[in-house]
């Protein structure tokens, strides 16, 4: 593989910790109470979306109300570090003539992040919420980036951390790689290759 098509959250970068902290305080605004423990897996094996969900219907809440708490939070202690091998993976693809594409549900901040941990030089090109494409599963953002840039499917690949980002990459008719890092994941998504650290798939970049 050289067309890499990646993840933002718990791929490239680790946002969960200010993503759990600002839901955490999102429910006791509103009055409930959940552990750090409860929000974090219900993130990491569904979706932030579920997880107002989820969470709005235990409580009887209106869930816009839990989103809008978090999306108050959320930016202002958010400080991801890139996980370990993210720089030499980006970079190694680009040595051999590759390209990384972003391919994100957060908005133009995930390339502040980006460029603070010194990795928005390694992508060719980007897509954000600011874009109107539905989300993941729907491969419509990835269809996207894979037609303006005359992708060979056949050498892209979608990395996610999550069975959802699979499954979009097999409904662009690509391969998924599923990075989970802490084996929290119950797969069912099928990923052609399922690694717990990024330079595991330095091997398959050719």
């Amino acid at each position: 593989m050289r067309e890499f098509i990646w993840d933002f959250d718990g791929t490239l970068m680790d946002t969960y910790p200010a993503m759990v902290a600002a839901f955490q305080r999102a429910v006791q605004n509103l009055g409930g109470d959940l552990s750090s423990t409860e929000i974090y897996e219900m993130m990491r094996q569904a979706s932030v979306g579920f997880a107002y969900r989820e969470v709005a219907d235990r409580f009887g809440w209106d869930w816009q109300d839990l989103r809008a708490g978090y999306q108050q939070y959320e930016p202002v202690l958010q400080a991801p570090k890139a996980f370990n091998g993210a720089a030499e993976v980006l970079e190694k693809i680009k040595a051999v003539g590759g390209h990384n594409y972003l391919m994100t549900h957060r908005n133009r901040q995930a390339l502040d992040y980006l460029a603070q941990a010194k990795l928005k030089d390694y992508f060719d090109d980007f897509v954000t919420a600011e874009q109107p494409f539905a989300r993941k599963p729907d491969p419509a953002a990835l269809d996207y980036l894979l037609d303006k840039h005359a992708v060979d499917r056949r050498e892209a690949v979608m990395v996610g951390d999550r069975n959802l980002d699979i499954d979009a990459g097999h409904n662009a008719h690509i391969a998924g790689f599923l990075f989970d890092y802490d084996q929290l994941i119950k797969v069912t998504s099928q990923p052609e290759l399922q690694v717990t650290r990024l330079v595991e798939l330095m091997p398959f970049i050719k």
